[in-house]
């Protein structure tokens, strides 16, 4: 198949964002980027003078399939990454079988490519049972098509464990990806530990709970020299562990979430449960310190951190309430206003964050650019249009989000996959 595009703009270190170009796709594959590209069999795309970027890369995405496909499942969440402009998801090893086997593997990958719209490519869990105990089959789930090992979003208590897993996980050489809290400090907490906390009569989870184990963590992967990778940072004091870590050489990366760099925790007030993830949203210094983690690229990748859940279970008193959110058709244009239009990044940073670094990350060796020879993986956004957030038409079955009636820029207007426009 043979696609034209015309009259767009490309970012790419390669290209000059205000110049338009025309992108000559063949199979699947980008064969050639020029002025006034002219093929006769081609299908011709015009793009009117919008903007082309690659396709956007989640690291931390829960799909719920297999075992929780009432919550989401792989034909629900891939167009809804279509729809928020990612071409490449990950799955999270937190499913029911979970991921720690090469049969499940074979399940997900096997099923993504007969399902999803999207490439669909899943963690495996470092324990049997995402118990964080015994290790899990991880050279076999290697084989069968993981990317990266992670603990599901659990907390890894033994530190022994953890070293074990990142000395075996060197020799393939992929991240090892922890969610960083220390259960014995958050308890029962529910939200940030601080004064909306006290006054709302809600137990609180200390930031403690995170910089501990991100500490931790990183002594762990800088005497292994295992590639670590940490999810969802939400404080001040793990953004600075993580630089510290990067200036004394750390091979360690970092991720954060738009509601991380966008809200505080005063968006539970009225104890709006909408608000409620996990990691907690914190204070204001905290939101700064991430927003300045960005700029300086402290913090790598910018995730969606999609967690759904049933409405009905969200719907509950407070402490009774699930975490999670929806945020794969918000994240792209969220962080293209809180970040690029306040002037914090430029729109190159951006892509950087939510493309080509996770491309790298994860070795996905022909996505994260726009350049001759990569898969024909873009979005087409339009830059200038607005529009209000409006939960009830996501594609998503968690039609829920704390930014609903939000007003943001940047809609993403065509995505493609392996040349083929899916949305």
């Amino acid at each position: 198949m043979k696609t034209l595009l015309k009259n767009c703009h490309v970012v790419s270190p390669e290209f000059q964002e205000k110049e338009l170009y025309d992108i000559y796709v063949v199979d699947g594959i980008i064969e050639e980027i020029g002025k006034n590209i002219a093929k006769a069999d081609a299908k011709i795309m015009d793009l009117g003078g919008n903007t082309v970027l690659p396709g956007l890369i989640d690291m931390h995405c829960n799909i719920c399939d297999p075992g929780f496909e009432y919550l989401e499942n792989i034909e629900t969440v891939s167009r809804s990454a279509a729809r928020g402009g990612f071409t490449t998801i990950t799955c999270e090893p937190n499913t029911n079988p979970v991921i720690d086997n090469k049969t499940v593997v074979e399940y997900i990958v096997s099923k993504s490519k007969s399902q999803a719209l999207v490439n669909i490519h899943p963690y495996g869990s470092m324990s049997i049972g995402c118990k964080g105990r015994e290790m899990a089959e991880i050279g076999e789930m290697y084989n069968a098509g993981i990317v990266g090992v992670s603990d599901g979003d659990q907390f890894t208590d033994e530190a022994s464990f953890l070293r074990n897993v990142m000395l075996y996980v060197k020799m393939f050489d992929m991240p090892v990806i922890t969610h960083c809290e220390d259960r014995g400090l958050s308890g029962i907490g529910v939200m940030n530990e601080g004064f909306t906390a006290s006054y709302l009569g809600l137990a609180g989870m200390p930031r403690e709970a995170e910089e501990v184990v991100v500490a931790r963590n990183i002594i762990l992967a800088e005497n292994t020299g295992a590639r670590l990778h940490i999810a969802h940072v939400s404080t001040k004091g793990s953004v600075q562990l993580i630089r510290e870590a990067k200036k004394r050489g750390a091979k360690v990366t970092g991720e954060t979430c738009p509601h991380y760099f966008l809200l505080t925790e005063e968006g539970v007030d009225n104890y709006n449960t909408l608000a409620k993830v996990n990691p907690p949203l914190r204070t204001i210094e905290d939101v700064e310190a991430i927003q300045r983690g960005l700029a300086d690229g402290t913090i790598d990748v910018i995730a969606s951190g999609h967690s759904p859940s049933n409405e009905g279970d969200k719907n509950k008193v407070f402490t009774s309430a699930v975490y999670g959110i929806s945020s794969l058709e918000t994240a792209f244009s969220l962080s293209y206003t809180g970040l690029v239009k306040t002037g914090l990044i430029s729109l190159a940073d951006l892509v950087h964050m939510m493309s080509t670094k996770p491309a790298e990350i994860l070795k996905l060796e022909n996505k994260g650019r726009i350049a001759e020879g990569m898969d024909a993986d873009f979005i087409v956004v339009d830059l200038r249009q607005g529009y209000r957030i409006d939960p009830k038409h996501f594609a998503s079955k968690a039609k829920f989000s704390p930014f609903a009636d939000w007003e943001v820029q940047g809609r993403v207007i065509y995505t493609m996959v392996g040349g083929r426009l899916i949305m």
